[in-house]
C-alpha cells in the first residue's frame, strides 16, 4: 500500500498520535497523553505528568498542574492535550472526520454532506485489503424531502476476513454516565472495562487495539499501520432537535457516532465516500462556495449490510492486487 497522506496540521496530527497512546487503567492523563471531559466536568484541574520543568541536578521532573477547559465550539466534551492543557472540539474541521449529519472532511481538506438514506449501509473507504461501511440511522423530514442522518454504527473488514465492528446502542433517553458502545470483533461482542486506558488487543490479529479515554462512550481504535480511530456515541439533544427539527422522540435520542479518522497506509485506487478523497488524482465536484456543499451519487455506494463489499465502487479484495495476509496483522 502506498504511504501515508494526511494534511492536518501538525497538533492534531500529535493530537490523535498520543490519544492512541494511552494503554493502562488510570484516572488520570497517562504521560503524553490525553483524556475526555464530560458534562459536568469542565474546568477540572488536569496534571499533565509530563509537565512541568526541574532544577538541574536535583531529580525527576515534578509534573506540572494545569486546567483545561472546553470552549463554548464543544459544549459537551473535548480532547485535552498533553502538555499544557490544550483543548480540541472531535468534530473540528481536519481529513477523516465524520460528524453529525454526517460532514465530512476530505483527504482533500474540503468539508461536505453526504446524507445517503436511513437504515441502509453505505461504503466510506474501500481499499484493496481495507473495507470499511457506515449504518445510517436517520428521519425523515416532509419539509426537505430527505432523510436527515447519522452514522449509528461501522464495520471494517482487514486481513480479509477479520471484522470488526462499533456502534452505538439505541437509547430512549441519553445518560452520560451509561456506556452506549457496542464493540465486536469477528462476531464475538468485546466486553472493555469502564476506566480511562482500558486496553484490548485480539490474539488473532494483535495490531488492532480499542482504548478508552473516557469511563463511557469513548475510544480510541488502532489497527498498526493501517488507520487511528478516535470514536464518540453521542446523542441528539433537545436543543438540537428543537433547532434543526431533527424530530426526536421519547423513545430514541438517535444515539450516534462522531468519528476522526487517521489512514496512514490508503493505496492510489481508494475509493469510496470518504476514502476517494485521498486519491492523488481526486477531483473534486463539490460546490466548495456553497454553504452545505454535497456530495451526490448515493447509489455508488450502498452496501447490503454492515460487511458487505457490494457497493459499485468496491475496491476490497480485487483481483491483481495482493491481499495483506494475518501475519502483518
Amino acid at each position: 500500500m502506498a504511504t501515508t497522506r494526511w494534511s492536518a496540521a501538525a497538533v492534531v496530527s500529535a493530537l490523535l498520535v498520543v490519544l492512541a497512546a494511552a494503554t493502562s487503567a488510570s484516572a488520570q492523563p497517562p504521560p503524553g497523553g490525553m483524556t475526555l471531559f464530560v458534562p459536568g466536568k469542565r474546568n477540572t484541574e488536569s496534571t499533565c505528568k509530563d509537565d512541568g520543568k526541574t532544577k538541574k541536578g536535583k531529580g525527576k521532573p515534578k509534573p506540572k498542574p494545569c486546567t483545561a477547559r472546553c470552549t463554548d465550539r464543544c459544549p459537551t466534551k473535548c480532547l485535552v492535550l498533553c502538555p499544557g492543557c490544550m483543548t480540541f472540539c472531535l468534530c473540528d474541521f481536519y481529513p477523516g472526520v465524520a460528524c453529525g449529519d454526517p460532514r465530512f472532511t476530505g483527504g482533500d481538506g474540503n468539508n461536505f454532506y453526504f446524507h445517503g438514506k436511513k437504515d441502509q449501509e453505505f461504503c466510506i473507504v474501500s481499499d484493496s485489503d481495507l473495507h470499511i461501511n457506515a449504518h445510517f440511522i436517520g428521519n425523515h423530514n416532509p419539509a426537505t424531502g430527505r432523510d436527515f442522518t447519522w452514522i449509528q454504527a461501522i464495520g471494517v473488514l482487514f486481513a480479509g476476513h477479520h471484522r470488526f465492528s462499533l456502534g452505538a446502542v439505541h437509547s430512549a433517553k441519553w445518560n452520560p454516565a451509561v456506556d452506549h458502545l457496542d464493540i465486536a470483533f469477528d462476531d464475538e461482542r468485546v466486553a472493555l472495562p469502564r476506566v480511562v486506558g482500558a486496553r484490548w488487543s485480539p490474539a488473532s490479529a494483535p495490531a488492532l487495539s480499542v482504548t478508552r479515554t473516557s469511563p463511557a462512550n469513548d475510544v480510541v481504535v488502532e489497527l498498526r499501520g493501517v488507520f487511528r480511530l478516535v470514536a464518540s456515541a453521542v446523542p441528539i439533544t433537545a436543543q438540537e432537535s428543537s433547532v434543526h427539527n431533527y424530530g426526536v422522540t421519547a423513545d430514541d435520542c438517535l444515539a450516534h457516532l462522531d468519528l476522526g479518522f487517521k489512514f496512514q497506509a490508503l493505496s492510489d485506487d481508494v475509493h469510496g465516500v470518504l476514502g476517494q478523497t485521498y486519491r492523488s488524482d481526486y477531483v473534486s465536484k463539490l460546490n466548495v462556495a456553497a454553504k452545505m456543499p454535497v456530495m451526490g451519487g448515493a447509489a455508488d455506494y450502498v452496501s447490503s449490510g454492515l460487511f458487505a463489499t457490494d457497493c459499485a465502487v468496491t475496491r476490497f479484495g480485487r483481483s491483481g492486487i495482493a491481499m495483506v495476509t494475518d501475519a502483518k496483522y
